[in-house]
């Protein structure tokens, strides 16, 4: 391994500096030190130090989240990407419509670099250097030894998986990089076999020691099984995929269960039975998170509109950036009583709340309609360009019930996996293999008020993704798992906003700049010139 490969490889400078500094969102499990008595042997050699180094990963696993680049993309990028969005401004635009990030000397990739390939080797690499670690120190129990470990190991195949989900040709090891290997060079990527070994030989690890009920905020044995539930959709390994998640829905002693009703599932802090992993944030702690746009990129500029002001309820302060696409409002509609575009996901409509400035006739609650998009019945549309930024269905799953609504910066709690996904890959597992599908899917689209499906197929999984998880980040890995093919279609169909938008064509049309390539994420240039000169970039790059 090459020094440089693996960026800023666990330091231990580094390391000490973010348990110096780290946010403790769990509570109970590190008691503060004086920084005095944190160095190198207290992190390594130590019970408590160890307990320290594994909060510092859930820390580090919250910086692409908290960083500012480009308008916070690290929050955003990969939910700009997908066949449900128009992704209508700003340098995540540009991405999401692959005008940028396709190359591997653009800017966007040089983003991507840090945001994603540097990001995740990092996490990689400090989990490795705490396992090896605790897995030598003397003095501890082993049960305390195991989940130091356990969590250690999750965050390592948590990010080798995202890794290679985005990138392909990735690197994994079990090596600590110390004085002797730290400038050996990476020859050439680790082939699939490999890579999965280690990812599932982590996550069996990491479910056979935690515990199914922990504090909230902590990793636990449902979201290792559930992220083993995904690892095994990937090698289509269906057998495996639904054992995994039928075990976090059903099992006696799992804690999860769906929330009651839609609106329940991003109320509050999201600590409920539904959540499986919550990067967390907090106004209130010390150390307790930056502020993001995660919510400001998906809402419109609504407040600009005469007669109204921004306010929590219609989505905060937002700028118009990712928004739902007609695809997606589509599936919405398609059952009327389905709740997710009842601003409880998604906001359709707003309405005049400015008392002071209210245009003529109108009073304050009626729904603002000043307006049109293009659509057969409007086919020149009215002011479209203004419609998109301003008036546009919004993403409010990350709309903070105590947000400042003044302000496009914002503390905001992301969840990173949940039940609803879990059932949803049980019925895909169940439909691919064995057993009665249909129980999960509705367990689903039921607490959405939605009708139940009576059958099941590829495509209807694939839209009720949609409704239910969109905006969360796992559509474009959905789409490639389930191959070339579907992800071609899904996005030359669909992506953008196509007709209903002249701007969004041409050059800046994601469907027709779509290439088949772009499957893969390119490795920047930088990166792939530290690695050996037989490694692999990613085909059609």
């Amino acid at each position: 391994m090459k020094n440089n490969i693996m960026y800023s490889k666990i330091k231990k400078s580094t390391l000490l500096l973010a348990v110096m500094f780290l946010v403790v969102s769990c509570d109970g499990y590190l008691d503060e030190q004086p920084t005095t008595l944190i160095d190198a042997d207290y992190i390594y050699t130590t019970e408590d130090g160890l307990k320290s180094g594994v909060v510092s990963l859930y820390k580090f696993d919250r910086d692409r989240y908290d960083r500012s680049t480009e308008d916070y993309m690290g929050a955003v990028l990969m939910q700009s990407r997908s066949d449900l969005t128009f992704s209508r401004s700003g340098y995540t635009g540009l991405m999401g419509r692959y005008e940028r990030g396709i190359s591997p000397v653009d800017y966007g990739s040089n983003l991507a670099s840090t945001l994603f390939w540097k990001h995740f080797y990092n996490m990689t690499n400090k989990a490795t250097d705490i396992i090896n670690a605790a897995e030598v120190v003397e003095g501890v129990d082993t049960a305390t030894k195991n989940q130091i470990i356990a969590e250690a190991k999750f965050f390592r195949a948590h990010s080798y998986f995202f890794l290679y989900r985005m990138y392909n040709n990735i690197f994994v090891t079990t090596k600590s990089v110390t004085v002797e290997n730290a400038f050996d060079v990476v020859e050439t990527s680790s082939t699939k076999e490999e890579i999965f070994s280690l990812i599932n030989s982590d996550l069996q690890f990491a479910v056979d020691n935690l515990q199914w009920n922990v504090s909230f905020g902590r990793i636990s044995k449902g979201t290792a099984k559930h992220v083993k539930a995904k690892v095994a959709m990937w090698q289509g390994d269906w057998a495996e995929a639904k054992k995994q998640a039928l075990d976090v829905i059903e099992d006696p002693m799992s804690p999860h269960s769906l929330v009651a009703t839609t609106a329940d599932v991003f109320k509050g802090d999201k600590n409920n039975s539904e959540q499986l992993y919550v990067i967390q944030t907090d106004n209130e702690l010390l150390g307790g998170g930056d502020v993001t746009m995660m919510n400001a990129n998906f809402v419109t500029q609504y407040f600009q509109i005469p007669g109204i002001v921004e306010d929590l309820e219609q989505g905060g302060r937002g700028f118009s950036r990712v928004i739902p696409n007609n695809y997606l409002l589509d599936l919405l509609a398609e059952d009327p009583n389905d709740t997710r575009d009842d601003n409880t996901y998604f906001r359709l409509n707003y309405f005049y709340n400015d008392v002071n400035n209210l245009p003529a006739g109108k009073n304050v609650g009626d729904v603002i309609d000043i307006y049109k998009p293009i659509s057969a019945a409007n086919p020149d549309g009215d002011q479209y360009q203004r419609y998109f930024q301003r008036l546009h269905p919004s993403c409010v799953k990350f709309n903070e019930e105590d947000d400042d609504a003044t302000s496009y910066r914002n503390r905001t709690s992301a969840l990173v996996y949940r039940l609803a996904e879990t059932y949803l890959i049980a019925a895909e597992a169940i439909m691919r293999s064995s057993g009665d599908p249909l129980p999960y899917i509705n367990a689903v689209r039921t607490r959405a008020n939605a009708a139940p499906v009576t059958t099941i197929s590829e495509q209807i999984i694939l839209d009720e993704r949609a409704r239910e998880l969109s905006f969360e980040g796992q559509r474009w890995f959905t789409l490639k798992r389930m191959g070339q093919e579907v992800i071609n279609r899904q996005i030359r169909t669909y992506a953008g906003a196509g007709d209903f938008y002249p701007a969004n064509l041409g050059s800046k049309d994601p469907r027709t700049n779509w290439q088949d390539h772009f499957i893969n994420w390119p490795i920047f240039q930088e990166d792939l010139d530290l690695l050996g000169p037989n490694y692999p970039q990613n085909l059609g790059y």
